[in-house]
Parts: C-alpha cells; sequence; structure tokens
C-alpha cells in the first residue's frame, strides 16, 4: 500500500512489518525474495525507535534509487540492512520540527483483539514452558476487558510490550551456553557486511532484537505485540 504525502503514517502503524517487507519486495523486483532474521529484527528496531513507517518506505526507494544510478553496481541489495543509512536520512526530513500526529483509529476489529489474545495464549500453553502462568494469567484478564483496551491501543500496546519483555527474558534464560553461542554466530555472519554502515547504538538495538526474535522463535513463543496481530 502507498501512502499519499499527507496521510499521517499512523493509519498504518499495526502494519507496520507488513508495509515494510511488501514495499522491499516490490522495490526489488523479487516478490517471492524472503526477509531474513537480520531484516525482520531491523525493521523492529525503526518501530521501537519511533521511526515512521513513511521513512522507512522512502528509505528503502532511496537506496534503491542510489543502486540503479550506479554505472557499476556490483553487488544487488538483498537485504534491508542496505537501506538502513537511507531510511535514517529520510526519518531526519520527515520528524525534523514535526511534532507527532495523533493515533489513528485501530485498523483491525475486536474480534480480531479477541483472537490474537487466544492465538497468543494458545501458542504458549503449546509450547509447554514453565514460569509462563503468570504471563497467560494477564491474557486471560485482556481477554475479558478486550472492548476496554480496544480503545486505549497505545496502553495496551504498552503493557504487551512488558509481558514480552518478560517473556523473552524466561526464554533467554532457558538458553544452553552453546545455543546462545551458535544464535551469536548466525547473528554475527548476518550483520558483518552491514556494521560499516551502522552507527554503534544502531548496532547494539539490533542485536539486541536479533536475540530477543530468536529466542521466542527456537521455543515457538508467539510475539504478544499489535504489530504482530494476524
Amino acid at each position: 500500500m502507498t501512502h499519499a504525502p499527507d496521510e499521517p503514517w499512523q493509519l498504518n502503524y499495526f502494519n507496520y512489518f507488513t508495509e515494510v517487507e511488501e514495499h522491499f519486495q516490490r522495490a526489488r523486483g523479487t516478490g517471492l525474495f524472503l526477509l531474513s532474521p537480520l531484516d525482520w529484527a531491523l525493521i523492529e528496531t525503526w518501530k521501537n525507535a519511533g521511526i515512521p513507517l513513511e521513512a522507512v518506505l522512502r528509505g528503502i526507494d532511496a537506496a534503491f534509487e542510489k543502486w540503479r544510478s550506479k554505472k557499476q553496481r556490483g553487488r544487488a541489495i538483498n537485504g534491508l540492512a542496505w537501506c538502513s543509512q537511507a531510511v535514517v536520512e529520510e526519518a531526519d526530513r520527515i520528524q525534523a520540527g514535526t511534532p507527532p500526529p495523533a493515533q489513528a483509529e485501530a485498523p483491525f476489529s475486536l474480534e480480531d483483539l479477541r483472537s490474537h489474545f487466544v492465538r497468543c495464549r494458545k501458542e504458549i500453553l503449546a509450547a509447554q514452558i514453565t514460569d509462563m502462568e503468570s504471563i497467560t494469567a494477564v491474557l486471560d484478564e485482556l481477554l475479558l476487558s478486550a472492548e476496554e483496551h480496544h480503545g486505549k491501543l497505545e496502553e495496551l500496546e504498552a503493557r504487551l510490550t512488558g509481558l514480552e519483555d518478560k517473556m523473552i527474558a524466561i526464554a533467554r534464560a532457558r538458553q544452553t551456553e552453546t545455543d546462545a553461542m551458535e544464535i551469536r554466530v548466525e547473528m554475527e555472519a548476518q550483520l558483518k557486511p552491514h556494521r560499516s554502515r551502522m552507527t554503534g547504538p544502531q548496532i547494539s538495538m539490533l542485536e539486541k532484537q536479533f536475540l530477543d526474535r530468536t529466542a521466542l522463535e527456537k521455543l515457538r513463543l508467539p510475539r504478544l505485540s499489535l504489530f504482530y496481530l494476524r
């Protein structure tokens, strides 16, 4: 979905991941191209840093335009990390002196929200991991009061993020030393070609998101954030 220049990016706030994925695929001209774990972690760092969706989409376009304008193109753009500098530049342009617009209405129904809570709870129980009782208890509470929370999405997202952080801590605590080492080796292999184009804080944030995301995926635990609402 392409945004009109004056359209608030919050209209697609909870479609952030899907919008970025589809836009990158279109820009690359390969609809079957799959984003890597590093790509997904990078999208999450942008989302958590408050970078507007429009800045990400424009940054992707700018990176591809720059690449296509070169006589000697060299390596193809095979991941979002190649667009990271352009995304930051576009974010600076959009956000400079501009107050954040008011949050738009939820782009999903109350029933979608309830289904999200039910699915997350089901997947946590299926993982059969100890110490998750307090998390499923909160999901039960949220399900019962879903109508109230549907009208206060910013507060709900903050609560789900805190709950997810607790779940990540449990998941990472269960990793063996071998598991942790293998994940870090995989992360470094994906991140190495892009380190020179990122700042220290950007790399640190990306590493954290990669490790957190992988910890949940290894145990088949769900993402609780509304950004993952299906």
